[in-house]
């Protein structure tokens, strides 16, 4: 008899140990939720830890441990953000539906990747299953600034169906063609700002050169930034031609075979160097 009363009270305890952890999660869920962190706030947050840890930790040998790993952390973390450009800048958990076997939350990430700006929604799908875990990110939404540019909702709508270390990867070498792009034509139109136009500004994906000589004589650098099913991006430039007629009719076979030279440049030189030789041609023609 004594024994089953103690076996009720330990199952009764057990009961109570688990109310207790899960009651716990939910008030950590909601101190988490709706919450967004600046680079300041985070990096406070850090330097309070540290100073808690070390405080309290003083005179104990695991303190200093401690304290290398998260030097070492720190350091990767600097080292993934230079190599990648990708920085978070606000996080925001919310539970959706808690089980003994299953949770779901909605997450929203914020951050940008150089000069491109990303939101992030997604939810996370987490199983129990004998002691081993397993996770599944599911709706997956993406919202990136600035909109308008055709590469960049391409870009947009084929990560959508992707998943989100992908979305990750694609994201950074997109990003670091993205802005070699913009630099590339903000040089250009810095260096000769009599010839070179950006009729949709640095975000867009062409310039025209206009020789001042001859008026109506453009041709236009069309630069998309083209993605495959893999995720992947790689720039894709062209040339286009408009020629008034007496100058077409003078150098029709020069002009006709412009662009043709121009993919050949672009193979032998690089893209800077086509586009330096392109103006310099251009700008020599009478």
């Amino acid at each position: 008899m004594d024994s089953d009363v103690c076996q009720v009270y330990e199952d009764e305890i057990q009961s109570l140990k688990e109310e207790i952890k899960l009651l716990a999660e939910k008030y950590e869920d909601s101190q988490q939720e709706s919450t967004f962190f600046s680079d300041e706030e985070i990096l406070m947050s850090i330097k309070s830890f540290q100073r808690e840890l070390w405080g309290e930790s003083e005179g104990h040998e695991s303190a200093v441990d401690l304290k290398a790993e998260l030097e070492s952390l720190e350091t990767c973390l600097s080292f993934l953000m230079k190599l990648t450009g990708i920085q978070f800048t606000g996080h925001s958990k919310k539970t959706l539906e808690r089980t003994r076997d299953k949770t779901v939350r909605k997450h929203r990430l914020s951050g940008n990747c150089r000069s491109l700006s990303f939101q992030l929604e997604f939810q996370l799908l987490e199983m129990q299953n004998k002691g081993n875990v397993s996770a599944a990110i599911t709706d997956l939404s993406i919202t990136m600034e600035p909109r308008g540019n055709s590469d960049l909702d391409k870009f947009v709508s084929s990560e959508k169906r992707g998943s989100l270390l992908t979305f990750f990867r694609s994201l950074s070498s997109y990003a670091e063609w993205y802005e070699h792009r913009r630099f590339t034509f903000l040089h250009f139109k810095e260096k000769y700002p009599d010839i070179v136009t950006l009729p949709e500004g640095l975000l867009g994906d062409y310039i025209l050169l206009r020789n001042p000589k001859t008026s109506g004589f453009e041709l236009m650098i069309v630069w998309k930034i083209h993605i495959d099913e893999e995720g992947k991006p790689t720039p894709v430039l062209d040339l286009l031609t408009k020629v008034p007629k007496p100058v077409l009719g003078q150098k029709m076979a020069t002009i006709e075979n412009a662009p043709t030279r121009f993919r050949s440049m672009l193979l032998l030189v690089g893209i800077e160097e086509a586009i330096e030789n392109l103006v310099n041609i251009f700008s020599s023609e009478r």
